[in-house]
């Protein structure tokens, strides 16, 4: 299995001789506003550039998961770059909807017992933000991906720690997880993705588990720092269980 942290929450999963492109934001530094009502007004989205080319990072990819439609999740640059014939995974038939208007001609709604090729994926459930916030936010998924020549896969997707989290933990005992970090907020309404205390609720559900923070420091309103989750995690001991990549960083497991 290999991990690349792209930019953002799009990473490129190799797993079980297949190549997965997650939630793909492929466009330019700067190209779209700023998410309103929100820190850094002054800086469009995604705030830093591909750590490669788009040509490079859609090479030979079998198949894209979709958790959700945000824009920082499957945005125009990605319509256009990704070939209309590639399998695409979705959350729901309204999100399948969308993206066969779109284009694509090879959509699915993901399952708790899809699979794809010799791949399991199982749709998990997740909250994106705790209270009101969640009607504004609408519905994510993630998913899990199990081969028998693999360790288990947990994709957490944009949700905050809660009880499903814990559950799909319990049930899957995944080796790796990568989790949306970054605890990106509006000025009201809380966290809409982990922050630190739940990444630090993950590694205590999972302790033995690799923990990737991954959707860090791309779009204008995070809030948690690289720098300010390492600096918690090395004061917690956690730094060997949790790693937090800057893009373009890749593990093997």
């Amino acid at each position: 299995m290999k991990i690349q942290q792209i930019r953002n929450a799009t990473i490129v999963v190799e797993y079980a001789g297949k190549k997965f492109l997650i939630d793909p934001f492929l466009a330019e530094k700067g190209t779209y506003p700023p998410f309103p009502n929100s820190l850094r007004q002054d800086q469009n989205n995604p705030l830093v550039s591909l750590p490669t080319s788009i040509d490079e990072i859609i090479n030979n990819i079998d198949a894209v998961i979709v958790t959700h439609l945000h824009l920082d999740h499957y945005d125009d640059a990605a319509k256009e770059s990704l070939p209309k014939h590639i399998k695409m995974f979705v959350q729901n038939e309204e999100d399948a909807k969308v993206v066969n208007n779109d284009g694509f001609q090879n959509v699915e709604v993901l399952q708790e017992d899809t699979v794809f090729e010799d791949v399991q994926l199982i749709k998990t459930k997740g909250e994106h933000g705790r209270g009101e916030i969640l009607k504004l936010a609408g519905l994510v998924c993630g998913v899990v991906l199990k081969h028998q020549n693999e360790k288990t896969l947990y994709l957490a997707g944009d949700t905050v720690w809660y009880e499903a989290v814990q559950e799909v933990i319990d049930t899957h005992k995944p080796e790796i997880i990568v989790v949306n970090v970054g605890d990106n907020q509006f000025l009201e309404g809380g966290s809409l993705v982990m922050g630190k205390d739940d990444v630090y609720e993950v590694h205590k559900a999972a302790p033995t588990a690799k923990i990737i923070a991954s959707h860090m420091e791309a779009v204008n309103h995070w809030t948690l720092s690289r720098e300010e989750l390492k600096r918690f995690i090395s004061e917690k001991g956690i730094s060997s269980n949790v790693l937090v990549p800057e893009d373009g960083e890749s593990y093997s497991y």
